[in-house]
């Protein structure tokens, strides 16, 4: 019995002339697309996750969001550096303490459609 062709190879080369030159013309540029790839190397991080997911619920400082995640100050506040440049939180400043947010609601939107995704995959009892 012969071995089944992948299903990610066509079995005969007949390019679709229209629909390329219609994606090709949609194309972002190279530098638009590696931004957008460098932006969601930020999401791979399960700490970075972790405190984007803790500011999705509230603005926290850096003493808050260690305690709570059971981190060192530092490491928070490393991570949050990277944020930051990132454009994903912003801070405020009150007095001696600096509290993070999210930058925008489109940092919840990301958050809020990746749980959505993640939901559908995983079985009811784990979230």
């Amino acid at each position: 019995m012969p071995e089944p062709r992948d299903v990610e190879q066509c079995e005969f080369m007949h390019v679709h002339e229209d629909i390329v030159a219609q994606v090709e013309k949609n194309m972002p540029d190279e530098e638009v697309l590696y931004d957008l790839a460098e932006l969601f190397k930020i999401f791979g991080d399960s700490t970075r996750i972790k405190i984007l997911y803790v500011l999705n619920e509230s603005e926290m400082c850096v003493c808050d969001i260690a305690r709570l995640l059971g981190m060192t100050q530092s490491a928070i506040s490393h991570q949050l550096r990277s944020l930051k440049q990132s454009k994903l939180v912003k801070a405020r400043r009150e007095g001696k303490t600096v509290f993070y947010a999210l930058a925008d609601d489109h940092v919840h939107t990301i958050l809020s459609q990746g749980m959505e995704h993640v939901a559908e995959l995983l079985p009811l009892h784990v979230l």
